[in-house]
């Protein structure tokens, strides 16, 4: 399916492997201009470097999502090689798991600051030139545990549940400007780190999930697609939940 998403400059934070690895090889498939910021440099690299090899056109940059100065002018750069960012996929995250009782204060400031700061930065400084353009949108991934908790994940609820919020109010000041803001709470993911799990953890995530299965990276990425394109051009400030109805009300 085509989505009319040629030459359009996507710009992908923590895009150089799992689920935001996905979400650009999605958007190469159509066409787009990748654009992968992580925070190791041979690493996004060689992930532009794997698009570039199937025809794509793609580019690496470094960045850490939490200084505002180093995105700030990791995005003129952007622009200026590029001549726009008409998406933003705010993908870079962390997680630092543990009973509330025992989390140490630096790793609830570590997951707060990547996952809702770093997006806030992103968001910022995009928006910048999305808004003299008036048009692009921006797509924060988000999680179902923002939206129904889980224990051991105090920190992890509490950026993911920000995030969402964020969204609400990011598109309502945005859509004066023609810009479009949604989030996308991905459910139980196989990912790498999922595949280490024993199959019958798997299997008890899958008892809990109305379609008795776990998502895939591909699903996160299509449903990017889909709020990225023309296709959505009425949707903004929701958040879909890619999970197989887990937190269906």
């Amino acid at each position: 399916m085509s989505y009319k998403l040629e030459n359009k400059v996507i710009v992908i934070t923590g895009g150089a492997r799992g689920i935001g690895f996905a979400i650009a090889e999605a958007f190469a498939a159509q066409g787009s201009v990748l654009v992968l910021i992580d925070l190791n440099q041979e690493q996004v690299e060689r992930s532009a470097q794997v698009l570039v090899e199937k025809g794509c056109q793609a580019f690496g940059y470094a960045g850490n999502v939490t200084d505002s100065a180093g995105i700030e002018e990791l995005f003129a750069r952007i622009v200026e090689k590029h001549g726009a960012i008409d998406c933003l996929v705010n993908n870079a995250g962390v997680t630092r798991d543990n009973l509330l009782i025992r989390m140490k204060e630096e790793d609830w400031q570590l997951v707060l600051d990547i996952n809702l700061k770093g997006s806030f930065i992103c968001t910022q400084k995009a928006f910048k030139y999305m808004m003299k353009a008036r048009s692009g949108c921006i797509i924060n991934i988000a999680s179902v545990i923002g939206i129904m908790g889980n224990a051991g994940q105090a920190n992890y609820a509490a950026s993911k549940g920000g995030l969402i919020a964020f969204t609400k109010s990011c598109a309502k000041e945005f859509a004066s400007r023609g810009v479009r803001v949604n989030a996308v709470a991905p459910g139980f993911i196989e990912t790498e780190m999922t595949a280490t799990l024993p199959a019958d953890v798997v299997a008890g995530y899958a008892k809990v999930i109305p379609l008795q299965k776990m998502g895939s990276p591909a699903d996160i990425a299509k449903t990017c697609l889909f709020l990225a394109s023309d296709d959505s051009s009425y949707i903004t400030g929701q958040t879909i939940a890619v999970d197989g109805g887990l937190t269906m009300r």
